[in-house]
Order: C-alpha cells, then structure tokens, then sequence
C-alpha cells in the first residue's frame, strides 16, 4: 500500500513543482526520491543507477537522442537567420490569410511528423516559421503551441495508420502485427481529434482576440523587423528547399521501400542496402536529412555566409537546454520501473475483473502517464502485460491500434519530457500554455480512444 502510495506522491510532487517553475531536475530528482524512499529502494542505487543510467534513464535517454537533437535545433537556427522560415511564413500568409496561422502551424507539423520526422525535430523545424506567423497575425504563442502539438503529438503519432512513428513500431514489433493495423479505428480517431482539437483552438483565437490578447516575443526569438520588405529575406520558394530535402531524404526511402515490397533485401543493390539502412535507424537517419538540411541552407542563402561557424554554434546552444529537461522527466520514470509499486500496479490490473481491451487502456495509459513518456509507457506495456491481454482473447490488431492511441493520452500531464522540451524552444512557462497543451493532448486523445475502444468492444469482439 505504501508503495502504491508513494509513486503517486511522487508523481503528484513531480507535477506541482513543474506547474510551479521549478527547475525540472530539481523536480525530478526529488520525486525520484520519494519514490525511492517509499518503495524500499538503496538510495544510491536510484540516484546513481536508475535515474540516470537505467533503461529509461535521463543519460541514456539524452545520449541516445543527442545528435537528433543537436542536429534539429542546428536546422532550425540556420532557417531562422537567413530568414527562409519566415519567408515562408509571409508567404503562407499572404495567400491563406494570417487568421488562419493554426490551420498552417497543424498542418505543417503534420505533414513532418507523418512523414516520419521526430516530435522534437518537427518543432524545431516548424517554430521559425510560426514566429512569423503569429507577429502577422498577433497571435499569443499559447494557441500556436496548441496548434502544433495537435499536429505533431496526437493524430498523426498514434492514430494514422502506416504512420512511421516509434509508437506505432513498438506496438507492431511487439505484436507481431502491420503499421496498418486497426486502420478503420485509426481513422476514426485521427478524424475525431483533428475535429475536436481545431474546434477548441479556433474559439480560443477568437476570445483572445476579443480579450486583447496579443503576440509577445520570448528573448531569444529571432524576426525580421522589416518584414515582408526585408531586402536580405530570401524568396519564400527557395527557402522552402532545405525543407524539402529534409523531408524528402526521410520519406522517399521509405517510398521506394514499399514499392521493392519482400524483395528489398541487405544482399541485394546498394538501392536495396540504403533503405534497409534508412527505415532501420530512426535516430541517425533523420539527423543525417537533418544535416543536408543544414549544408544546403548554408549553400544558398547569402546572409549565412559571413558568420557560418556563428550560426552553427548558437543552434548547438539551443539544444541543450530541451535535451536536458526532457531527459530529466524520462530519468523520474527510470526510478518508477524499479518499483515495487509498479508490479503491484500490473498484477491489479490483470485481475481487475474489466472488459479485458479496457483493462488495458488503463493500464497503458497509466503508465504512460507515470513515466511522462508515450513511447516509454507503450514499451513498458508491451514487455510486461501484452501478451496477458492477448491471452485473454483481445485481437492483436484491435490490441496494437486501440492501446498506441491510449498511450499518448495522459502521458502529456505537466512533466512529459516532450510537454517541456516544446515549452523549452517556445520560451513558454506552463503557466502559460499548459492548459492548451493539455486540452489538446490529452483530454482530446483521451475522448478519441474512449469512442475507438467502444466501437471496437461493440462490432469487434474485443
């Protein structure tokens, strides 16, 4: 009971101090330790062991995604000092109107994020532009936040079926099953996110408008103060070309993947090897279009080229900070899987007595929720108590789409590593933009599994 007890008063610590301002490693070393100290853990052992160097650790976590990272906030800076994102974003507004600056922000992140780019990278690449956007159109950062974590952090990352995102490989290597699994539940979900989360986000840009409330600039924000007449902007279609090769290098193997079907094979042409390479690294590959991104902002845009290194040294500087933050939250749940609380948690659900494909949505989401992570939540689901559920008659298919979508529900409360690494690159404080962020991530998410699950419990025997 104890146990119990003390992972939820860790979590609970964990979340007052970040709705609080608190240095989020301060935060989640002292959760941690509650945690630990509760659930009989050594002491050392958690703070030296599990938090930063354990599965789910902070340092493993950062040293696994640091070139992502590194290589993302890099792009990012690049298109925001040679003035190509926000050339694009006058552009964008130009022809579809600055009021309509969330549709663009959701829609860009989308398209990223569907095309198999990292959540990370997709805010990186996407806020420069959205700087522009929102000084056009005097739009709080906050509706803008809201717009691209629908984009890039509920429909496309559980719901679509195909979507190349980690969430949805986890769940296909560990079932066994297609990334086109439960496609008509997906479907459905995406639609009704997409529907529910725009719905929100428009009426919250009216009453700002009608409250005053306006565009303000974080510190480190770069626009160009002349605006559409800046002499120095490039042309909104040459600055979209660095990122078309970004995305193009992501998606096109996988493209030309699908097309070779079962005959692609590691001993076949170097065509064959390449895309084998490319859809068997989702860290290295994108950092790689990533860096051709970079180079190739670099080789067209003349403003770059008096102070390159310059440039390149102040996006390495902006990735420390999110990398960090992140890493942090995941070192917290490194700590929770060691628990004993965490057992008792599984075998509770297990023997709870509900419809078996609910039992399991709680229990992912659960999770999810504890560790701060979708993915981490969904993997740690899939290793310890899928095939429990299987074995209790749930349809793989219906299990791999209808438990993804769950785990990006309440994964999102306030010490989600990808909540505070995306308030980190906005300059926003949860204060601030928590409660879109969590209107939009979770409780939209959570609706949409809910109506999934039903459909699914109702025509699908599950």
């Amino acid at each position: 009971m104890i146990a119990n007890i003390g992972l939820l008063a860790g979590l609970g610590l964990l979340i007052f101090l970040a709705l609080r301002g608190v240095n989020v490693f301060i935060a989640s070393l002292l959760g941690a330790m509650v945690v630990a100290v509760t659930n009989g853990l050594f002491i050392p052992a958690a703070l030296l062991e599990h938090w930063p160097f354990g599965p789910l650790g902070a340092f493993t976590f950062a040293g696994q995604f640091f070139l992502l990272f590194l290589a993302g906030a890099i792009f990012g800076k690049v298109m925001a000092e040679a003035k190509a994102a926000p050339s694009i974003a006058y552009a964008l507004a130009r022809k579809l109107g600055p009021h309509r600056t969330l549709w663009i922000g959701m829609i860009a992140t989308a398209i990223l994020t569907y095309g198999g780019v990292v959540v990370f990278v997709v805010i990186f690449a996407v806020y420069p532009l959205g700087l522009a956007l929102m000084q056009q159109s005097n739009m709080p950062k906050r509706l803008f936040v809201g717009a691209t974590s629908l984009g890039a952090g509920t429909f496309t990352m559980t719901a679509l079926p195909g979507a190349p995102s980690i969430h949805n490989v986890i769940s296909a290597n560990a079932l066994g099953t297609s990334l086109f699994s439960g496609a008509f539940l997906g479907i459905v979900a995406a639609l009704i996110m997409l529907g529910l989360g725009m719905w929100y986000l428009e009426s919250q840009r009216h009453k700002a408008a009608a409250a005053g409330e306006g565009f303000e600039p974080g510190p480190r924000d770069v626009i160009p103060e002349q605006g559409m007449d800046d002499p120095d902007m490039p042309g909104w279609l040459p600055s979209t070309v660095p990122l078309m090769v970004v995305l193009g290098t992501i998606i096109v193997p996988r493209l030309v993947l699908l097309a070779l079907g079962d005959s692609a094979s590691e001993d076949g042409p170097l065509l064959h090897r390449v895309v084998l390479f490319a859809d068997s690294q989702p860290i290295i590959w994108p950092s790689m279009a990533l860096l051709l991104g970079t180079l190739t902002s670099l080789a067209m845009f003349r403003n770059l080229w008096a102070q390159p290194m310059g440039t390149l040294s102040r996006g390495a500087e902006d990735a420390v900070m999110p990398l960090l933050n992140t890493a942090a939250v995941i070192g917290f749940g490194g700590v929770v899987t060691q628990t004993e609380g965490f057992v008792n948690f599984a075998e509770v659900m297990l023997g709870s007595g509900l419809p078996p494909l609910f039992s399991a949505v709680i229990s992912v989401s659960i999770v999810s929720a504890i560790v701060g992570s979708a993915s981490g939540g969904l993997q740690i689901f899939m290793q310890t108590l899928a095939d429990r559920y299987i074995e209790m008659g749930v349809d793989p298919e219906v299990l791999h789409r209808v438990v993804t979508l769950a785990s990006g529900g309440i994964d999102s409360l306030p010490h989600c590593g990808a909540v505070i690494a995306t308030l980190t690159i906005m300059q926003l404080t949860h204060r601030q933009a928590y409660k879109d962020i969590g209107i939009i991530t979770v409780v939209v998410p959570v609706i949409a599994t809910l109506v999934v699950m039903g459909i699914a419990m109702a025509f699908m025997g599950a």
